[in-house]
């Protein structure tokens, strides 16, 4: 039983600390929710901070029940045997190989999907649409699960039977020729995104020639960046929230803006907005960020390549693995269940090295291009998209990825 024990621990620890950490964050930002900050008085009305305010909340409240609910649907199938029923069915109806332990993968994915569902509806058509930022149809919604599902399944089959195939038959190191396999899927993904993925749930153009497409390109050319081209994308059917990014790899770069983005901010803004996310790839974040998730998947197919061979992690965890058979899919669906449980505890270090990224980032716009427009952009944008400023310190330092408002603005004053 050490293992159960470490794991209710684990478990019960961390879900106590995502339900603490949203509270400190609920009760931070009503505190704060009649009072702008003294530093946006001049730039945000009270109405549009409480608006933020009353919006973060609502969408923290929605992710407790989400909690919740994940909690009691991982205890279900773990300690609880939905799992083991799940999968001694499957044997039953299919026998003990590869095409029962991708269906007992499938399965799980899909239970999964259709309890997520809806909170996916609700925050799709209640939350956001109570905040007006939602501009999306019931069939849009539906028309993306759809297209979603039909590329998981046309993606993630192909590489869920090569993966369960390599446990079965490459030996005691499988992990590591699936970790091959993983990061080529992971740079097939990058290359086929920008122009053959994207495309079945977006429409893109070109943007348009005028000033904004010379001022872009003069930055580009400032920031020896090269790219496929510069386009607009259509984010204004879905949502009324902004942003702009840039994907691809090697020459299929290319730069994306949401025609939301276009339409809110001036065209010194929208140069400082991008010139932000090339700062990201100019001081090689994105590079770091591939050699880590890289190198730590590497790891994880390490130890999930021990536990897969351990009987006492699928006893501990409610289920009975096969002992003349195969436990490939069984090895995966446990550790896919309950590693996030133990990841949990790694947040504040990946939120840590993305602020600092963050500034980085901002550092690099403040010289390629105009701190003031920056602060002037992220201003409009705290305020269009209804972004808290007054964050809890010690949720933001375990969760967030940009560092808040006031602290993020107070940097590029100092740039100018």
């Amino acid at each position: 039983m050490t293992f159960t024990i470490i794991f209710l621990i684990a478990f019960f620890l961390s879900f106590g600390m995502r339900y603490w950490l949203a509270q400190r964050q609920l009760r931070h930002v009503a505190q704060n929710r009649d009072t702008v900050p003294a530093e946006f008085a001049a730039k945000i009305s009270l109405a549009e901070h409480q608006k933020a305010a009353d919006y973060t909340i609502a969408k923290l409240r929605l992710g407790n029940l989400e909690s919740i609910l994940s909690a009691i649907v991982l205890i279900a199938f773990t300690l609880l045997g939905g799992l083991e029923y799940l999968n001694q069915i499957l044997t039953q109806q299919l026998g003990n190989g590869i095409l029962q332990q991708i269906t007992l993968l499938c399965s799980i994915f899909i239970i999964s999907g259709v309890i997520d569902l809806p909170f996916s509806w609700y925050k799709q058509f209640k939350l956001e649409e109570a905040f007006g930022f939602n501009r999306m149809t019931p069939k849009l919604f539906w028309l993306d699960l759809l297209k979603g599902l039909a590329l998981g399944a046309a993606l993630g089959l192909p590489l869920l039977w090569v993966i369960l195939s390599l446990m079965a038959e490459a030996g005691p190191l499988w992990w590591l020729w699936t970790w091959f396999v993983w990061t080529a899927f992971n740079g097939l993904l990058l290359w086929l995104f920008p122009t053959f993925i994207a495309p079945l749930f977006n429409k893109f153009k070109a943007l348009e020639d005028g000033p904004l497409k010379t001022q872009i390109e003069q930055l580009l050319k400032r920031c020896d960046f090269a790219s496929q081209g510069l386009f607009v994308m259509d984010g204004s059917t879905r949502s009324a929230h902004g942003n702009a990014y840039f994907t691809g790899i090697g020459k299929a770069k290319r730069i994306v803006f949401f025609d939301t983005l276009i339409e809110k901010l001036n065209p010194g803004e929208v140069e400082a907005v991008l010139a932000h996310e090339l700062g990201h790839f100019k001081r090689k974040h994105i590079r770091k960020r591939l050699l880590v998730s890289f190198a730590l998947s590497l790891v994880v197919l390490a130890l999930l390549g021990w536990l897969s061979a351990q009987p006492w992690f699928y006893i501990e965890l409610g289920v009975t693995p096969s002992l003349a058979g195969y436990n490939g899919g069984l090895a995966l669906a446990l550790f896919m269940l309950v590693s996030p449980v133990f990841g949990f505890f790694l947040t504040p270090l990946n939120s840590l090295a993305s602020r600092k990224h963050e500034y980085e980032a901002d550092n690099f716009a403040a010289e390629k291009s105009s701190a003031s427009d920056l602060i002037s952009a992220l201003v409009k944008l705290y305020q269009d998209n209804a972004s808290t400023l007054t964050p809890d310190p010690i949720y933001t330092a375990f969760y967030s990825s940009h560092p808040p408002a006031p602290l993020r603005i107070a940097n590029l004053q100092q740039c100018r």
